[in-house]
């Protein structure tokens, strides 16, 4: 006999690990100001990973800044978003960075939309390595 009060088919929910939660525990960080800065209207976030690995500057590597690398990365997404076909969740994009003192490689990225949170489902945008989704 099914004994839940909601009306979800798959019953009450368990545990949810919201996006408030990540920020507060460091694993996503909101990068909606330089995004708009952009054009990209939606609040856009990073997965910590991927802000490790592309946005924050490795030690001893001369010429780079954070607010520069990031601007490349929400760059590259708004042409991304551009060219996307409609419907498209999954938005694979690519962009060049220099995480030591020779040549600029390219890496790519994933960007997501859904829902805000499990709370407001305001569309949002979440950027991350193509194997974090």
């Amino acid at each position: 006999m099914n004994t839940h009060t909601d009306n979800s088919p798959f019953g009450e929910v368990i545990y949810a690990y919201t996006r408030k939660q990540a920020i507060a525990d460091g694993f996503q960080v909101e990068v909606s100001k330089t995004a708009q800065e952009a054009g990209i209207r939606f609040p856009v976030f990073i997965t910590r990973t991927a802000f490790d690995a592309y946005v924050t500057v490795p030690p001893n590597v001369s010429g780079q800044d954070e607010a520069g690398r990031l601007w490349d990365v929400v760059w590259m997404l708004r042409f991304a978003i551009r060219k996307a076909v409609s419907g498209q969740s999954r938005l694979p994009f690519a962009l060049y960075v220099r995480n030591d003192n020779r040549a600029a490689k390219l890496v790519k990225l994933v960007a997501m939309c859904g829902a805000l949170d499990i709370d407001d489902p305001q569309p949002a945008i979440t950027i991350m390595l193509p194997d974090e989704d």
